[in-house]
């Protein structure tokens, strides 16, 4: 497996529309995700003292957070309207080498930093809400 680039990490979101036309976040300059998931338990006196888990059962979720520069893109402010109303809206996470998750996330934190004279920042962090699909 080749080394791919992080700047090749995108996050996208959906426009509302049917089908779903995905627009580029502008200005992310770190983004991060994390799988994770739940164990379930069956371990049983029969399970010689092992632990035991069960395949597919509990929760798993995606967590996505990213942090950048502010651009007044569209895409930044579909993202900040649906953090003060708290919609889950269709978000896509595209890589270099073509493989896209996409899924329903809640925007869970969205801060706005910036010194005098400078740039504007941003960071974010999403959840997901069902099923985050990987293509």
């Amino acid at each position: 497996m080749a080394a791919e680039k992080g700047s090749a990490f995108l996050l996208k979101i959906g426009n509302g529309a049917v089908p779903v036309a995905y627009a580029t976040v502008a200005g992310l300059r770190t983004t991060q995700l994390s799988v994770n998931g739940e164990a379930v338990a069956i371990t049983s006196k029969d399970s010689g003292g092992w632990r035991e888990l069960l395949s597919g059962a509990g929760v798993r979720s995606v967590s996505v957070s990213g942090a950048g520069v502010f651009t007044g893109s569209a895409a930044e402010v579909r993202l900040r309207g649906n953090a003060l109303s708290g919609v889950i809206d269709e978000y896509r996470l595209s890589f270099e080498s073509g493989e896209t998750m996409t899924g329903r996330f809640l925007v869970t934190r969205l801060d706005y930093a910036g010194d005098y004279n400078g740039e504007r920042n941003y960071t974010l962090a999403l959840e997901s809400s069902g099923p985050v699909v990987s293509a």
